[in-house]
């Protein structure tokens, strides 16, 4: 990240409460084609989140602390605040000298941008303006919350207006909370009640959606230079998983999340690069 961070923008996605389990099956069978293109080998990496549910995972991961792989460490972090005694932090690692990656960034020259979902971000209460907070910029509309069926091509519209009115020389650092997953997401899967409610089924079908939309969010990214892109989970979530539902709570399918990281190439780049 110290060659990266200056010189390319950067995309931060976050698919709130994606499972792992479902995101490897879909991209196995072929369901979510445009970011499987994307994926590493085509396959999204076993990770584990760094909180249980969306509070405490985003203030980790605008901390430094991105989900972690599932495999014994310690592994070397892409960012990392400066303090004596990390063993995470190595020669490859961006490192800050504030009390955060988002303020980091912007010491560093970004503009940071923040486009919300879920209601930690919606800045209808204290609460709700403490993650957007850390940002020079932040968008929530009601449009780009968990009951809106709409959500994320809502969200798409927002970063690809962000992106087109900011100039040219200065780098950009874009945040994604995609709250398309989150319950309720009954609505996204055909046939689907309101009154049968949510399932792994539709919380899958909500993931096809999402990647319909996502390659827009991609091009808009890197419509100026290249881009490096994160695309990972917060948490994930139960539905009746050894009698558990919901998150905020211990099971493996809440620890364990998809990641993927990649570049994006900018419009210079080799047609068949992009």
């Amino acid at each position: 990240m110290r060659s990266v961070v200056g010189t390319d923008d950067l995309l931060l996605v976050t698919l709130d409460t994606l499972r792992f389990d479902v995101a490897e099956e879909l991209a196995a069978a072929g369901r979510i084609p445009h970011l499987a293109r994307r994926l590493p080998g085509g396959r999204w990496e076993r990770r584990h989140a760094p909180g249980s549910f969306t509070f405490a995972s985003h203030q980790a991961i605008f901390a430094g602390f991105l989900p972690t792989p599932a495999a014994p460490g310690p592994h070397p972090r892409l960012f990392a605040a400066r303090f004596a005694g990390s063993e995470t932090t190595a020669g490859g690692t961006f490192v800050y000298d504030t009390p955060d990656l988002v303020s980091g960034l912007a010491d560093a020259g970004y503009r940071t941008v923040c486009v919300g979902g879920v209601g930690f971000f919606n800045r209808q209460g204290p609460l709700g303006t403490v993650l957007p907070g850390m940002f020079q910029e932040s968008h929530w509309e009601p449009e780009f919350g968990v009951a809106s069926p709409t959500s994320f091509e809502a969200q798409v519209a927002r970063a690809e207006e962000v992106v087109a009115a900011l100039p040219a020389d200065r780098r950009l650092f874009l945040f994604v909370n995609v709250s398309a997953l989150h319950q309720p997401n009954w609505f996204h899967l055909p046939g689907a009640t309101r009154e049968a409610g949510d399932s792994r089924e539709t919380h899958a079908a909500a993931l096809e959606y999402v990647d319909r939309h996502i390659g827009r969010l991609f091009a808009a990214a890197s419509s100026r230079r290249r881009c490096f892109a994160i695309v990972c989970s917060d948490h994930g979530t139960a539905y009746g998983d050894d009698g558990y539902t919901g998150h905020r709570l211990g099971h493996e399918v809440v620890w364990t999340v998809p990641y993927a990281q990649f570049f994006l190439p900018g419009p210079d780049a080799p047609e068949g690069a992009r």
